[in-house]
């Protein structure tokens, strides 16, 4: 019988696990699509039983006979607000992280109610934002009083998770710092005069750190999912995180980037950043800090363009990108499909594609999208330099760096090598490290245990000689483009939001 660990992450387009032995090694791995709710301009939805249902399903299919799972890792999506009743039974579909952009008038309250941006940066490390749970929460409060009437607990994916697996209510720190303003990053501690002032009816989870014990599967879990009663399943974290981890990018200095539906930035830095246009945060490991950054989309609209496209499939698009070449034959075009998180933080931002002539085509189209998504991270990088950060190391992890022009792209537009992991499949596999942490079975140095036994580097990507200049010159367009069209985007977002009362 051979010893086994379970990862699963929550995402945002579709649920992954992985079984991999005690050396990391993968046994099998597979994917649950699935889709989000908008059922209004702004609001990203999803029921939550989806999750549990998903990981049983994986959980069936990827064990087999001859496989004894000793440990469950889990991860997902975040930060959400998934209100519950005390028995943990969801109210309503959980609202999505910093892609739901609805609560954009209690961002405005709660930051004067609370004491303006610099009390909340000071004692959260971010300010409120759409990536920000308090004020979703007080939107769920103003605008459906029985439910928030009804709340007693707040989960999110791998918490939720875990609380099924063993019915302890638990919430790791890293995802409760990014619960602003809820948490003092300082104290490392729920603030409960805020917290009570935004919530007064939650009962907020006991905080543990990522790679701890929620508990152990239950008798009624283990019946559901076929997992063996009683195998220790850590508390989880956010799914940016465990990508993180998954490729080794937790030391200071390290920069992981995350290629997947949306574009995350995690740099692990010597001591606590402050800087309003990202989130400063705990860390998956006790003792460790980051400044992080997030777009709205990216992986979002290469998917968005090939449904419009019909036919064609992603290996024929990136074929026809590769041929665009630099600059993508004149076009520019701004990510801010889903509005935009770091470092504008503009809900109402909206995407637009500029020089478009009658003879451009879809590989321009595409080649556009993924430059524009390297805009977007060479943007990020600069405010975390320009704040304090000092990158030394990038490491790519998702599915996007499969195929290699995306990654090829963002190495040409910010000049920095990217190092690429033998083992990119992503948060499930990170979730599964940290389990096999808990097990006390890995070497490496504590609190920042190493998975490069595990996933060691394979591959470098290097900037393309010569194309450097012509970057440049782009994305200095690039930045100008935002502020020359902002307004135009803010009433555009209005009007939509008009339309979209008017036929509802």
């Amino acid at each position: 019988m051979a010893e086994v660990i379970l990862g699963v992450d929550i995402g945002t387009s579709s649920s992954k696990g992985v079984l991999v032995d005690l050396h990391g090694g993968v046994l099998r791995s597979e994917t649950r699509a699935h889709g989000v709710d908008r059922p209004h301009p702004g609001w990203v939805e999803m029921d939550a039983e989806v999750w549990w249902e998903e990981f049983v399903s994986l959980s069936h299919s990827l064990v087999q006979p001859g496989d004894t799972v000793v440990a469950v890792g889990v991860s997902g999506m975040g930060p959400c607000v998934l209100l519950t009743d005390a028995a943990g039974s969801p109210l309503r579909p959980a609202i999505l992280y910093g892609v739901d952009t609805r609560a954009t008038a209690q961002i405005d309250a709660l930051t004067v109610q609370l004491g303006g941006h610099d009390a909340i940066l000071g004692r959260c490390g971010s300010v409120l934002s759409t990536q920000a749970v308090g004020p979703k929460i007080s939107w769920v409060s103003e605008h459906e009083p029985a439910i928030a009437a009804q709340a007693r607990r707040l989960f999110m994916p791998a918490s939720w998770l875990a609380y099924q697996l063993t019915g302890n209510y638990v919430l790791d720190h890293h995802s409760a710092s990014q619960s602003t303003p809820l948490y003092d990053t300082g104290a490392q501690e729920w603030y409960q005069p805020w917290a009570h002032e935004i919530a007064p009816q939650l009962e907020l989870p006991r905080l543990v750190w990522p790679s701890d014990a929620a508990g152990t599967l239950t008798p009624a879990a283990a019946h559901t999912t076929g997992l063996p009663a009683g195998i220790p399943v850590i508390a989880g974290t956010i799914d940016a995180w465990s990508e993180a981890v998954s490729v080794g990018a937790q030391q200071i200095g390290d920069l992981m980037l995350m290629y997947g539906t949306t574009m995350f930035l995690v740099h692990t830095v010597r001591t606590r950043i402050d800087v309003p246009e990202l989130w400063g945060t705990v860390g998956a490991f006790e003792g460790t800090r980051n400044l992080a950054g997030g777009m709205a989309t990216s992986g979002a609209i290469t998917s968005w363009l090939k449904d419009l496209f019909g036919s064609a499939d992603y290996p024929e698009l990136l074929a026809e990108a590769a041929a665009s070449g630099p600059g993508a034959s004149g076009l520019l075009m701004l990510p801010y499909f889903a509005g935009e998180r770091t470092p504008i933080a503009d809900p109402d931002a909206r995407g637009m594609i500029a020089g478009l002539t009658l003879s451009h085509g879809r590989g321009d189209l595409y080649r556009a999208a993924l430059e524009a998504t390297a805009m977007g991270v060479r943007h990020n990088i600069e405010q975390m330099e320009a704040a304090g950060g000092s990158i030394e190391r990038v490491v790519a992890v998702g599915g996007g760096t499969q195929g290699g022009l995306w990654t090829q792209i963002v190495s040409d537009v910010t000049g920095r090598d990217q190092i690429v992991p033998s083992k990119t499949i992503g948060a499930s596999y990170g979730a599964a490290f940290l389990a096999a942490t808990l097990l006390g079975k890995l070497p490496g140095a504590y609190p920042v245990p190493q998975i490069d036994s595990w996933n060691p580097p394979v591959e470098t990507v290097r900037p393309t000689p010569g194309v450097r200049a012509d970057y440049d010159e782009l994305y200095g367009l690039y930045l100008a483009a935002y502020p020359a069209t902002s307004g135009l985007q803010h009433a555009l977002a209005e009007r939509q939001r008009r339309l979209t009362t008017a036929t509802a």
